[in-house]
């Protein structure tokens, strides 16, 4: 449960979003999607400067825009983006872990 709040404090901080305090995994999605789609129909260099921001792989995603032309562009993105960010979470944690070891192991 700690990614999901680590994930929601991010989307709140970074995409100025209000959830609510029950607020599923799913519904996050979603509503990271229909941002998405905004931005797809009215600012792409927002978009283009969020994703660039968030370093969402560039050819993974073109890849699946390019193997799923019927699904909602939107939701492909914000899945992409829970991802990396589950993933720079991750590697914080394994970071802070191996931080911690002893001051002899340090240098």
């Amino acid at each position: 449960m700690e990614e999901f709040e680590l994930l929601k404090t991010y989307c709140q901080n970074e995409l100025a979003f209000e959830f609510a305090e029950n607020l599923s995994l799913n519904e996050m999605q979603e509503k990271i999607a229909q941002y998405i789609n905004y931005l797809i129909q009215n600012n792409f260099n927002q978009l283009v400067n969020l994703l660039y921001r968030i370093d969402v792989n560039e050819s993974r995603l073109q890849n699946l825009l390019r193997e799923n032309p019927g699904e909602d562009a939107g939701k492909i993105i914000a899945n992409l983006i829970v991802e990396r960010q589950l993933q720079k979470n991750q590697t914080r944690r394994d970071f802070k872990a191996k931080d911690s070891g002893s001051d002899a192991e340090k240098w």
